[in-house]
């Protein structure tokens, strides 16, 4: 769901860029007043109902700022914004209807930069969001840092974000799975064998055999590629292991 709204006033438009602003909350109402205020703003906003789909909007949008509520279904709020944090310094306003000190602290500890408290004044929480805009602003660094992203045909693959698209569609990969395709994909058409890609990918203390890395290797094939049995990107190199081909 996409809000576009105009900004009032000359002034404004000076004061505050158009940003995108990702509302998540589960609560159709609070979801709804929250765009309907941001982009009366002059804000671009973007909402999701849950975790899942507020992950899939900031990998296919990448916000300035998110709006995030702490107690949604699934994926609650504070694996939301360990996982967003994880790629990239967007800042994080955390929403819950609880005042627990425990849930600030949590919220603090896994990366958010600021809290509000169910019931709320949406206009407090647009001049929230415009005073951390301004600040971010004023130090030149950019919320959402993708200068990494790696474009190798029909896959587009964003570290800081640890997502892969083909085609603009998002793909669900294992952790595992993502770590061995940046590894390979960052060393196009270089060759290593499978015991070289377990020590480079697998972590020093793994003990498992070089097997693993061909059931990975088939898993990710199944995932990136178009055909899995006349693989695109990740070739085999009979008799000595795989590589990339951009």
């Amino acid at each position: 769901m996409r809000f576009t709204g105009e900004t009032v006033t000359a002034a404004s438009v000076a004061e505050e860029p158009r940003r995108r602003v990702l509302v998540v909350d589960d609560e159709a109402g609070i979801r709804e007043v929250l765009c309907q205020y941001l982009a009366a703003a002059g804000f671009i906003v973007v909402a999701a109902e849950d975790g899942p789909s507020a992950l899939r909007c900031a990998a296919e949008q990448p916000p300035d700022l998110v709006i995030l509520d702490l107690m949604l279904p699934g994926l609650d709020g504070l694996e939301v914004c360990r996982r967003l944090r994880e790629g990239s310094a967007v800042p994080i306003i955390l929403l819950t209807a609880r005042g627990d000190e425990l849930d600030k602290v949590a919220g603090f500890a896994t990366g958010a930069d600021d809290y509000v408290t169910k019931p709320f004044s949406p206009r407090e929480v647009v001049l929230r969001v415009q005073a951390i805009l301004r600040r971010l602003a004023a130090s030149g660094v950019p919320a959402m840092v993708l200068d990494d992203t790696i474009h190798l045909g029909a896959l587009t693959i964003r570290p800081r974000l640890r997502s892969v698209q083909r085609d603009g569609t998002l793909l669900d990969l294992t952790a595992k799975e993502f770590d061995l395709l940046l590894f390979l994909a960052r060393h196009p058409r270089q060759v290593f064998t499978r015991q070289q890609l377990l020590d480079a990918v697998w972590d020093i203390g793994y003990f498992g055999d070089a097997s693993t890395v061909t059931v990975h290797i088939r898993r990710l094939r199944e995932k990136i590629e178009l055909d899995p049995a006349q693989p695109r990107h990740v070739k085999t190199v009979w008799g000595v292991g795989y590589k990339f081909a951009p």
